[in-house]
């Protein structure tokens, strides 16, 4: 009976860290070139992903998989619960970065540091917040 609790607790513990690693799944369309850890993508429709048991690497492929970017995230949270998924850009000039990544319903998020090109770039203009909608996948 107790190798069965445990079993049945280990098997609780890997769905539990399966379905924060799911977290991150969505479309959507970015109508401007934007940075992800250090790369610069083109605009177009993108999936992203969160990928591994903790979920803070996060994926970003175009959908003609010509494009794609990789990093890792800190979990942020936010007091408000967005109703709707949306990614999170900061705007310098006609630089975009991204910066958040929010689930609808999840009050917990994922934040990207600021590389050292950004904080560069907001040395010479104002940062401004971008915000696009995306849909689940």
């Amino acid at each position: 009976m107790k190798k069965q609790l445990n079993l049945l607790g280990l098997g609780l513990l890997l769905v539990t860290a399966l379905a924060y690693a799911e977290t991150v799944n969505m479309k959507v369309n970015i109508p401007f070139n934007f940075v992800v850890g250090g790369v610069t993508l083109p605009s177009g429709e993108y999936t992203v992903q969160g990928l591994g048991n903790s979920g803070n690497a996060i994926s970003i492929r175009k959908s003609d998989q010509t494009a794609k970017g990789l990093t890792l995230a800190i979990r942020c949270e936010s007091s408000k619960t967005p109703e709707q998924s949306k990614l999170v850009f900061h705007r310098y000039g006609d630089r975009y970065f991204l910066a958040k990544i929010w689930m609808a319903g999840d009050n917990a998020g994922h934040e990207l540091p600021k590389s050292r090109r950004e904080a560069e770039v907001a040395m010479d203009y104002p940062a401004q917040e971008v915000v696009l909608v995306a849909s689940l996948r």
